[in-house]
């Protein structure tokens, strides 16, 4: 079976991370950008947020499953110890608590750094379609975050609006 091991990320990894997020970004309507990035894109990004944040995979013998990472929320100073997260976890690994695994490890970190807020943004529609579920906010909520915000047909895809709640927790 394989155990689960987190690590930080090395730029060898942009091009699964790639493959892992095109699958949200072509096929469903969590991630709101329309086209999937390339392999140096994602080495760009990378690069960018481990400058200041961590940024962490998860490995199943040795392959990775998923990855978080959390950047800037605002670049005001008095935003400092406030963060957004971000994660992806490659969907035929999905529901297996790398998820949990990875939040634990990220908050870890973040807690170290002096970050207080954790803040994620997500895609939402009330009915759920063929390209979103609720599965990101419950995840959320599972890993203690709560509803804060709410905002109605904000993005569009797949030409359908879509809303983006945002969730808090606090370390």
């Amino acid at each position: 079976m394989g155990e689960y091991k987190i690590r930080e990320v090395k730029t060898e990894d942009a091009g699964r991370l790639a493959e892992i997020y095109s699958y949200y970004v072509e096929k469903t309507a969590v991630s709101f950008e329309y086209e999937a990035p390339s392999a140096v894109e994602f080495e760009r990004r990378i690069r960018k947020i481990t400058e200041k944040y961590p940024y962490l995979v998860c490995e199943k013998d040795g392959y990775v499953v998923g990855y978080v990472y959390a950047s800037t929320y605002s670049g005001r100073a008095a935003y400092a110890w406030t963060v957004t997260t971000s994660i992806y976890i490659d969907r035929e690994y999905r529901r297996q608590g790398i998820g949990t695994l990875l939040y634990r490890e990220l908050e870890n970190k973040l807690r170290e750094q002096g970050i207080v807020n954790l803040l994620a943004g997500i895609a939402y529609c009330e009915e759920e379609d063929e390209y979103l579920t609720h599965d990101s906010c419950e995840f959320h909520s599972k890993e203690g975050y709560e509803e804060v915000a709410r905002m109605i047909t904000v993005g569009k895809k797949f030409d359908r609006w879509y809303d983006l709640v945002w969730m808090q927790k606090k370390l």
